[in-house]
Protein backbone atom coordinates (compact mmCIF):
# COMPACT_ATOMS: atom_id res chain seq x y z
CA UNK A 1 0.00 0.00 0.00
CA UNK A 2 1.43 3.60 -1.22
CA UNK A 3 0.84 6.00 1.93
CA UNK A 4 0.65 9.63 0.73
CA UNK A 5 0.61 12.10 3.70
CA UNK A 6 -0.29 15.50 2.53
CA UNK A 7 -1.18 19.00 4.61
CA UNK A 8 -4.72 19.27 4.70
CA UNK A 9 -8.04 18.24 3.09
CA UNK A 10 -7.31 20.70 0.07
CA UNK A 11 -4.70 18.93 -0.67
CA UNK A 12 -6.02 15.79 -0.19
CA UNK A 13 -8.67 16.10 -3.19
CA UNK A 14 -5.95 18.27 -5.52
CA UNK A 15 -4.35 14.65 -5.16
CA UNK A 16 -6.75 12.32 -5.77
CA UNK A 17 -8.76 14.52 -8.66
CA UNK A 18 -5.39 14.34 -9.93
CA UNK A 19 -5.06 10.69 -9.93
CA UNK A 20 -8.25 10.07 -11.73
CA UNK A 21 -8.04 12.41 -14.23
CA UNK A 22 -4.84 10.75 -15.19
CA UNK A 23 -6.49 7.23 -15.15
CA UNK A 24 -9.43 9.22 -17.82
CA UNK A 25 -6.64 10.53 -19.88
CA UNK A 26 -4.59 7.68 -19.96
CA UNK A 27 -7.58 5.23 -20.61
CA UNK A 28 -10.83 7.06 -22.32
CA UNK A 29 -13.00 4.43 -21.24
CA UNK A 30 -12.21 3.93 -17.56
CA UNK A 31 -14.44 2.08 -15.49
CA UNK A 32 -14.56 4.85 -12.28
CA UNK A 33 -15.75 3.33 -9.15
CA UNK A 34 -16.97 6.06 -6.77
CA UNK A 35 -17.59 6.39 -3.44
CA UNK A 36 -19.93 9.13 -1.22
CA UNK A 37 -19.96 10.45 1.94
CA UNK A 38 -17.93 14.08 3.27
CA UNK A 39 -14.53 12.85 2.60
CA UNK A 40 -14.75 12.49 -1.47
CA UNK A 41 -16.81 15.98 -2.46
CA UNK A 42 -13.69 18.41 -2.79
CA UNK A 43 -12.14 15.36 -4.89
CA UNK A 44 -15.39 15.74 -6.93
CA UNK A 45 -15.37 19.68 -6.92
CA UNK A 46 -11.38 19.12 -8.04
CA UNK A 47 -12.94 16.69 -10.92
CA UNK A 48 -15.05 19.37 -12.09
CA UNK A 49 -12.42 22.03 -12.03
CA UNK A 50 -10.29 19.93 -14.15
CA UNK A 51 -13.08 19.21 -16.62
CA UNK A 52 -14.27 22.58 -17.34
CA UNK A 53 -10.86 24.54 -17.08
CA UNK A 54 -8.78 21.59 -18.65
CA UNK A 55 -11.13 19.79 -20.59
CA UNK A 56 -10.66 16.03 -19.01
CA UNK A 57 -13.06 14.50 -20.73
CA UNK A 58 -15.21 11.82 -19.43
CA UNK A 59 -17.22 11.28 -22.23
CA UNK A 60 -16.18 7.17 -22.97
CA UNK A 61 -15.78 6.66 -19.21
CA UNK A 62 -18.58 4.93 -16.85
CA UNK A 63 -18.96 4.68 -13.42
CA UNK A 64 -20.32 2.28 -10.43
CA UNK A 65 -21.09 3.55 -6.95
CA UNK A 66 -20.40 1.81 -3.57
CA UNK A 67 -23.46 1.62 -2.59
CA UNK A 68 -26.85 3.26 -1.76
CA UNK A 69 -29.35 3.30 0.81
CA UNK A 70 -32.23 0.75 1.33
CA UNK A 71 -35.64 2.40 0.39
CA UNK A 72 -34.66 5.56 -0.57
CA UNK A 73 -36.01 6.60 -3.87
CA UNK A 74 -33.33 7.74 -6.74
CA UNK A 75 -35.07 11.51 -6.63
CA UNK A 76 -34.75 11.56 -2.89
CA UNK A 77 -32.72 13.96 -1.56
CA UNK A 78 -30.09 12.11 0.66
CA UNK A 79 -29.99 9.26 -1.55
CA UNK A 80 -26.49 8.96 -3.21
CA UNK A 81 -27.82 9.35 -6.37
CA UNK A 82 -28.57 12.74 -5.81
CA UNK A 83 -25.71 13.00 -3.84
CA UNK A 84 -23.72 12.22 -7.19
CA UNK A 85 -25.80 14.08 -9.40
CA UNK A 86 -24.91 17.25 -7.49
CA UNK A 87 -21.48 16.99 -6.74
CA UNK A 88 -20.36 15.39 -10.11
CA UNK A 89 -22.74 13.92 -13.09
CA UNK A 90 -24.42 17.30 -13.45
CA UNK A 91 -20.66 19.00 -14.41
CA UNK A 92 -19.03 16.57 -16.52
CA UNK A 93 -19.67 15.34 -19.45
CA UNK A 94 -20.07 11.67 -18.63
CA UNK A 95 -23.52 10.37 -20.01
CA UNK A 96 -25.74 9.82 -17.77
CA UNK A 97 -26.91 6.08 -18.96
CA UNK A 98 -23.21 5.21 -18.01
CA UNK A 99 -23.35 6.20 -14.50
CA UNK A 100 -24.57 3.35 -11.93
CA UNK A 101 -25.87 3.44 -8.39
CA UNK A 102 -27.20 0.47 -6.41
CA UNK A 103 -31.39 1.12 -6.70
CA UNK A 104 -32.13 1.40 -3.01
CA UNK A 105 -35.76 0.97 -3.57
CA UNK A 106 -36.06 -1.98 -6.08
CA UNK A 107 -38.73 -4.08 -5.32
CA UNK A 108 -36.57 -7.27 -5.09
CA UNK A 109 -33.30 -6.46 -3.65
CA UNK A 110 -31.03 -10.05 -4.12
CA UNK A 111 -31.96 -9.37 -7.47
CA UNK A 112 -30.67 -5.93 -7.67
CA UNK A 113 -27.82 -7.14 -6.13
CA UNK A 114 -27.15 -9.98 -8.49
CA UNK A 115 -27.81 -7.49 -11.31
CA UNK A 116 -24.99 -4.83 -9.62
CA UNK A 117 -22.81 -7.70 -9.88
CA UNK A 118 -23.53 -8.51 -13.64
CA UNK A 119 -23.05 -5.26 -14.76
CA UNK A 120 -19.86 -4.63 -13.03
CA UNK A 121 -18.87 -8.03 -14.89
CA UNK A 122 -20.01 -6.80 -18.45
CA UNK A 123 -17.93 -3.36 -17.90
CA UNK A 124 -14.63 -5.58 -17.63
CA UNK A 125 -14.45 -4.38 -14.01
CA UNK A 126 -13.51 -1.47 -11.86
CA UNK A 127 -10.47 0.35 -13.11
CA UNK A 128 -9.89 2.37 -10.39
CA UNK A 129 -12.01 2.43 -7.09
CA UNK A 130 -12.06 5.16 -4.41
CA UNK A 131 -13.07 4.44 -1.30
CA UNK A 132 -13.09 6.81 2.15
CA UNK A 133 -12.77 4.91 5.62
CA UNK A 134 -15.70 5.38 8.47
CA UNK A 135 -14.17 5.63 12.07
CA UNK A 136 -15.12 1.67 12.86
CA UNK A 137 -12.91 0.98 9.30
CA UNK A 138 -15.60 0.40 7.45
CA UNK A 139 -15.01 0.83 3.15
CA UNK A 140 -18.23 1.38 0.96
CA UNK A 141 -20.85 0.06 3.90
CA UNK A 142 -18.90 -3.14 4.96
CA UNK A 143 -19.18 -3.22 8.35
CA UNK A 144 -16.78 -4.94 11.03
CA UNK A 145 -17.32 -8.36 10.95
CA UNK A 146 -17.93 -8.06 6.56
CA UNK A 147 -16.28 -11.51 5.06
CA UNK A 148 -13.42 -11.35 2.64
CA UNK A 149 -15.38 -13.21 0.11
CA UNK A 150 -18.49 -10.66 0.20
CA UNK A 151 -20.48 -9.27 -3.16
CA UNK A 152 -22.83 -6.63 -3.65
CA UNK A 153 -25.55 -7.34 -0.85
CA UNK A 154 -27.97 -5.88 1.26
CA UNK A 155 -26.12 -5.07 4.73
CA UNK A 156 -27.37 -3.53 8.08
CA UNK A 157 -25.55 -0.32 9.35
CA UNK A 158 -24.27 0.11 12.72
CA UNK A 159 -25.76 2.43 15.00
CA UNK A 160 -22.37 4.53 14.91
CA UNK A 161 -22.54 4.85 10.90
CA UNK A 162 -26.23 5.64 11.17
CA UNK A 163 -25.35 8.71 13.67
CA UNK A 164 -21.91 9.46 11.89
CA UNK A 165 -24.60 9.90 9.13
CA UNK A 166 -27.39 11.58 10.91
CA UNK A 167 -26.02 14.94 10.16
CA UNK A 168 -27.30 14.53 6.45
CA UNK A 169 -30.88 14.07 7.34
CA UNK A 170 -33.52 16.25 9.63
CA UNK A 171 -33.69 13.73 12.53
CA UNK A 172 -31.97 9.98 13.19
CA UNK A 173 -35.08 8.12 12.88
CA UNK A 174 -35.10 9.03 9.01
CA UNK A 175 -31.49 7.55 8.57
CA UNK A 176 -32.67 4.66 6.83
CA UNK A 177 -31.07 1.49 8.56
CA UNK A 178 -30.02 -0.79 5.80
CA UNK A 179 -27.90 -0.15 2.11
CA UNK A 180 -27.06 -2.34 -0.60
CA UNK A 181 -23.14 -2.13 -0.78
CA UNK A 182 -20.45 -3.45 -3.30
CA UNK A 183 -18.96 -6.47 -0.68
CA UNK A 184 -15.09 -6.98 -0.12
CA UNK A 185 -14.19 -9.17 -2.80
CA UNK A 186 -15.98 -6.56 -5.38
CA UNK A 187 -13.80 -3.76 -4.08
CA UNK A 188 -10.73 -6.17 -3.75
CA UNK A 189 -11.72 -6.88 -7.92
CA UNK A 190 -10.56 -3.43 -8.60
CA UNK A 191 -7.33 -3.15 -10.59
CA UNK A 192 -6.70 0.15 -8.25
CA UNK A 193 -7.61 1.43 -5.51
CA UNK A 194 -7.44 5.54 -3.72
CA UNK A 195 -8.38 5.23 0.17
CA UNK A 196 -9.18 8.75 1.10
CA UNK A 197 -8.89 9.86 4.75
CA UNK A 198 -9.22 13.35 6.14
CA UNK A 199 -9.69 14.45 10.32
CA UNK A 200 -8.22 13.62 13.76
CA UNK A 201 -11.45 11.11 13.93
CA UNK A 202 -10.21 9.01 11.17
CA UNK A 203 -6.71 8.69 12.54
CA UNK A 204 -7.12 5.71 14.42
CA UNK A 205 -8.94 3.31 11.72
CA UNK A 206 -6.59 4.72 9.46
CA UNK A 207 -3.30 3.56 11.51
CA UNK A 208 -5.33 -0.11 12.20
CA UNK A 209 -5.87 -0.13 8.14
CA UNK A 210 -2.14 0.29 7.68
CA UNK A 211 0.01 -0.75 10.62
CA UNK A 212 -2.72 -3.63 12.18
CA UNK A 213 -3.34 -7.32 11.10
CA UNK A 214 -5.38 -7.96 8.44
CA UNK A 215 -9.34 -8.67 9.92
CA UNK A 216 -12.71 -8.59 9.35
CA UNK A 217 -13.23 -6.76 12.70
CA UNK A 218 -11.12 -3.78 10.04
CA UNK A 219 -12.57 -3.67 6.81
CA UNK A 220 -10.34 -1.36 5.62
CA UNK A 221 -7.20 -3.31 6.51
CA UNK A 222 -8.30 -6.47 4.06
CA UNK A 223 -6.64 -3.73 1.31
CA UNK A 224 -3.45 -5.16 2.64
CA UNK A 225 -3.67 -7.55 0.02
CA UNK A 226 -4.51 -5.68 -2.80
CA UNK A 227 -1.63 -5.18 -5.41
CA UNK A 228 -2.05 -1.31 -6.22
CA UNK A 229 -3.41 0.91 -3.35
CA UNK A 230 -2.53 4.41 -2.75
CA UNK A 231 -3.88 5.57 0.38
CA UNK A 232 -3.65 9.59 0.58
CA UNK A 233 -4.22 11.20 4.02
CA UNK A 234 -3.68 14.90 5.32
CA UNK A 235 -1.68 15.21 8.19
CA UNK A 236 -4.82 14.98 11.16
CA UNK A 237 -5.40 11.53 9.42
CA UNK A 238 -2.15 10.53 9.69
CA UNK A 239 -1.47 11.63 13.17
CA UNK A 240 -1.60 8.01 15.23
CA UNK A 241 0.89 6.42 12.45
CA UNK A 242 4.18 5.02 13.32
CA UNK A 243 6.83 7.20 13.07
CA UNK A 244 8.52 4.74 10.88
CA UNK A 245 5.62 4.86 8.65
CA UNK A 246 5.53 8.93 8.64
CA UNK A 247 8.85 9.32 7.44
Amino acid sequence: MKLVIVKDYNDMSKQAAKLIAEEVTRNPKTVLGLATGGTPVGMYRELVSLHQQEGVDFSQAQSFNLDEYVGLPSHHPQSYRTYMNENLFAHINLPAEKTHVPQGDAVDLEAECKRYEQAIAQAGGIDIQVLGIGNNGHIGFNEPGSAKDTTTRVVALTQSTIEANARYFDSIQEVPTQAVSMGIQTILGAKKIILLASGEAKAQAVSQMLEGEMTADVPASLLQQHPNVTVIVDEEAASALSAKLRS
